[in-house]
C-alpha cells in the first residue's frame, strides 16, 4: 500500500499558505525529573484549593488538566510557574528547570510601547538583529509589523508575540494555560506542530479538543480538591462532565422557610433553572449527535481504504476523492469536538451561576 500511495500525484497538504513556521529551541540542560511535587496543598491566603496533590514531571512528559471551571487547573499551574507558593507540602525544582509559562494574564504584562523585535531584544541581548527578526517572522512579525509598538496589536497577535518569546528562551517545561483562545486556526496548526517536535515537558490547559489529541497522551482530572490520573479519553471526560453537573445539588433552603409557600417558591426556581438550560443542553446534544454521524461516516471510509485493491493505479482517481472526503471529515471532527466541549463548559458555568443565585 506504501509503494503504490508513494506512485500517486501528491496532494497539496493542507495549510501550506500558512504564514507560520517555527519551533521551540532546544533547552540547553536537562534535570530529571524536571520538577516533583508532592503532599502539595495548593491556593491563596486563607483559601485551600486542591489537596495531597501529587505531580512528577519528567522529559518528554504529555500532560492535559482536565476539570471543571473553577476547580483548580489554574492555580496548580500557577503554583508549578511559581506564580503561587504552595501552602503545604513539598515542591522540588529541578537544577536545570527552565519553564515557559503562558496564560492570558501575560498578554497585559507585555510592554505596550515596545515593539516585536524590542521585545525579543531584551531578552536576547547581544544576538544579531537579522537573527531575531528571522526568529520573529516565523510568528508572521515581518517587516514593519516587527517594529511597531504592541499597543494596538490584537489579541491574536499579543498571544503569537508571548509565545515567540517563550519558544526563544530554550524551556525544557511548557506550563500552557488555554494558550489557543486567540489564536486563529492557521497558527493553531503551527503550535501544534511545535509542541509535538517539543522534547520537553508540557502540561496544558486548554479547550481546543484537537490540540489536546495531538500534543497530550495522557490526562490528569482536576475536580473536587482534589489531582487525579483520569483513565479514559476526550469523550469519556465529556460524558464524566456531564455527570458530574447532575450530581451538583442546589444549595439547600433555609429551615425556617420550609413552608408551603417557600417550597412552592422552590419548585418555581427549579423549573426557571431548568428551562433557562433547556436551550443550552440541546445544543450540547445536537453536537453529540453530529459527531457520531462523522464518527460513522469515518468509520466507513476507513473500511473502505482498508481494501488493498483501492491503491491499484486504475483505482488513482477514486482513491483520491476517498481521502479527500477523509480530509474534510477530519477537518469537521475537530470542529465539532471543540464546540461540544465548549457547549457543554457552558453549560456547567450557567448552571453553577443560577444555583448560585437560587
Amino acid at each position: 500500500r506504501i509503494k503504490a500511495l508513494e506512485k500517486l500525484e501528491e496532494l497539496a497538504p493542507a495549510h501550506i499558505d500558512s504564514p507560520f513556521d517555527f519551533s521551540f529551541r532546544e533547552a540547553d540542560k536537562v534535570s530529571s525529573p524536571l520538577l516533583d511535587l508532592s503532599e502539595g496543598t495548593l491556593g491563596y491566603p486563607g483559601k485551600r484549593v486542591l489537596d495531597k496533590v501529587k505531580l512528577q514531571l519528567v522529559p518528554g512528559a504529555r500532560i492535559g488538566l482536565l476539570g471543571p471551571n473553577g476547580a483548580g487547573k489554574s492555580t496548580l499551574i500557577k503554583t508549578l510557574a511559581a506564580e503561587l507558593q504552595p501552602l503545604g507540602g513539598h515542591l522540588q525544582r529541578g537544577e536545570n528547570l527552565v519553564i515557559g509559562y503562558f496564560a492570558q494574564h501575560q498578554l497585559d504584562a507585555l510592554d505596550p510601547k515596545a515593539s516585536p523585535l524590542l521585545h525579543l531584544q531584551r531578552i536576547a541581548a547581544g544576538e544579531r538583529e537579522q537573527t531575531l527578526r528571522d526568529f520573529l517572522g516565523g510568528f508572521d512579525f515581518r517587516g514593519d509589523r516587527c517594529d511597531e509598538p504592541v499597543l494596538n496589536f490584537s489579541g491574536g497577535e499579543k498571544a503569537r508575540l508571548a509565545l515567540a518569546l517563550i519558544a526563544w528562551g530554550k524551556p525544557n517545561l511548557l506550563l500552557l494555560d488555554e494558550p489557543t483562545n486567540h489564536l486563529d486556526l492557521e497558527m493553531r496548526l503551527a503550535l501544534t506542530l511545535a509542541l509535538q517536535d517539543f522534547e520537553g515537558a508540557v502540561l496544558v490547559v486548554s479547550h481546543d479538543r484537537h490540540l489536546l489529541k495531538s500534543t497530550t497522551d495522557e490526562f490528569r482530572l482536576v475536580a473536587d480538591g482534589r489531582v487525579e490520573d483520569f483513565d479514559g479519553d476526550l469523550d469519556d471526560y465529556a460524558r464524566w462532565l456531564v455527570d458530574y453537573r447532575s450530581r451538583q445539588q442546589p444549595a439547600a433552603a433555609p429551615e425556617a422557610a420550609a413552608d408551603k409557600t417557600d417550597k412552592r417558591a422552590q419548585r418555581q426556581a427549579a423549573a426557571a433553572l431548568r428551562q433557562q438550560l433547556a436551550p443550552h443542553k440541546r445544543e450540547a446534544d445536537k453536537l453529540e449527535k453530529n459527531l457520531s454521524e462523522v464518527h460513522e461516516q469515518l468509520a466507513g471510509l476507513d473500511a473502505r481504504l482498508a481494501d488493498s485493491a483501492l491503491y491499484e493505479s486504475a483505482r488513482k482517481d477514486e482513491l483520491r476523492d476517498l481521502l479527500a472526503r477523509q480530509a474534510a471529515l477530519k477537518v469537521r471532527e475537530g470542529e465539532l469536538e471543540e464546540a461540544w466541549l465548549q457547549a457543554l463548559e457552558t453549560l456547567e458555568t450557567l448552571q453553577s451561576r443560577l444555583e448560585a443565585n437560587s
